[in-house]
């Protein structure tokens, strides 16, 4: 399987995950490539991204599959090819053959940035801190059927809080990527909910690395 590793930050983070999809199709072809589509009466393009990304949401490492037309692309060249097309904030880091299935991934890291207009003390840093270690979790989660409270505690590995600034801290999580999933939004979520007073004014997520279920970087 042919592999892109990709970021997506600055004001692309406001592309649709649907816009991003139609997009990579375009900028093959500008670059002199062709994706490979479907047969039949509505064709489509081979080409997936592993973990849709939600809109306002930051990443340095998405992955998309894709397969070409073309015999014998030498998949290095790709980056070079590709980027000059791109919208501001795409940017491929590197191209690549693969045999892991994206089902092997399985957790995800990130980093949550809250922002405070009125600063946060010590006390609310380790409240936080200690929210996330609770035996469960209960926020409002979106599933198949609409709205439900879930327990998130079972799809956390990890929260570490740590100060920015006085007015920002930064929450470095491990949580599930698939299978359940969980939206590091839901983790703003859980500190609206459990510890209202100490709620952000603004909080953005950044995805940093993806793993399998051993911990190792998939790829």
């Amino acid at each position: 399987m042919n592999r892109l590793l990709f970021e997506k930050t600055g004001k692309a983070i406001y592309i649709s995950h649907l816009d991003t999809m139609a997009m990579f199709p375009r900028i093959f072809l500008r670059a002199g490539l062709h994706v490979k589509f479907t047969r039949g009466m509505s064709p489509h393009a081979y080409v997936s991204i592993a973990l849709p990304l939600s809109v306002g949401t930051s990443s340095c490492c998405e992955l998309l599959d894709f397969t070409l037309e073309e015999d014998n692309v030498p998949l290095e060249t790709l980056p070079a090819r590709l980027n000059p097309y791109f919208p501001a904030g795409i940017r491929v880091l590197s191209a690549y053959d693969s045999d892991r299935k994206i089902k092997e991934l399985r957790y995800l890291r990130c980093t949550v940035t809250l922002e405070y207009d009125q600063g946060i003390s010590d006390d609310g840093c380790r409240d936080i801190e200690a929210l996330f270690r609770q035996d469960q979790i209960l926020v409002e989660k979106k599933t198949k059927k609409g709205l439900a409270e879930t327990d998130i505690r079972p799809m956390i590995e990890s929260v570490h809080v740590s100060r920015i600034s006085s007015g920002e801290l930064a929450l470095e999580s491990l949580i599930c990527a698939q299978n359940p999933s969980l939206n590091p939004q839901l983790l703003v979520g859980a500190i609206e909910r459990y510890l209202p007073e100490l709620a952000p004014d603004f909080a953005k997520a950044h995805r940093t690395e993806v793993f399998d279920e051993s911990f190792q970087v998939f790829r």
